[in-house]
């Protein structure tokens, strides 16, 4: 089996044969780091699909490395719209700094008796891992790199939902600027997800929450015609 792998050292494809079949993409990793080419970089961490860090890019999708079985001629890179470290290894420090942007935790708290229907609205949401999958395959950081992101917006539609959660206001104050509106509804986010989460949804919803609190998308004095979940560009 034939792995081709893009290295940091310009941009170069490396192409590895591995006598392996029917295991992981981060066992076959392992295989090369430790019997062909030690200089090989990578990241992982719990092995099951819980932590999120080894997401990587396979033929132009997102995966992750402990769950994707991969066959011959796959082409593997790392996740888009973030600086490379060194080879499969990126700076995933934006992920901190769009969640503050996005005020994605509980702000005012308040002491509630949470029922098993209100804990299951929020469940989803709940489970993402930061893989940032959703953030490689969103095409808005083309155009705007200070996009809060699918992720982060998910997670302030998660808060937002929570009853322990005093006042939303400020959340849905947070996401107007580089956040909901900047959202094409594109939907590319959603089949990358290995949680389940469909952020087009989330973000959806956060629109239609923040009409509600008398927010409207700032494009539409520029558009006209333009409906409530067109593409802005």
């Amino acid at each position: 089996m034939n792995i081709s792998i893009k290295r940091s050292n310009n941009d170069e494809v490396q192409i590895y044969n591995v006598e392996l079949e029917n295991t992981t993409l981060l066992a076959v990793l392992n295989y090369i780091k430790t019997k062909i080419d030690p200089t090989l970089t990578y990241s992982h961490g719990c092995r099951s699909g819980v932590c999120g860090s080894c997401a990587v890019r396979v033929n132009g999708r997102e995966q992750l490395m402990c769950e994707y079985k991969p066959k011959d001629g796959d082409v593997i890179e790392p996740i888009r719209n973030t600086r490379v470290i060194r080879d499969l290894v990126v700076d995933t420090a934006f992920v901190e700094r769009f969640n503050q942007a996005g005020e994605a935790w509980i702000g005012s708290a308040r002491e509630e008796n949470i029922s098993v229907e209100e804990m299951e609205r929020i469940e989803t949401q709940s489970d993402c891992i930061l893989c940032t999958s959703c953030f490689s395959a969103c095409p808005v950081y083309a155009v705007n790199p200070d996009f809060i992101g699918p992720f982060a917006l998910t997670r302030v539609w998660r808060y937002v939902n929570d009853p322990r959660e005093g006042d939303s206001s400020a959340k849905i104050a947070a996401v107007q600027t580089n956040g909901i509106w900047d959202c094409t509804l594109c939907g590319e986010c959603v089949p990358v997800c290995p949680q389940g989460i469909a952020p087009k949804q989330d973000i959806s919803m956060l629109r239609t929450k923040s009409a509600m609190a008398g927010y409207s998308d700032p494009n539409m004095s520029f558009g006209g015609g333009l409906d409530f979940g067109s593409p802005m560009f």
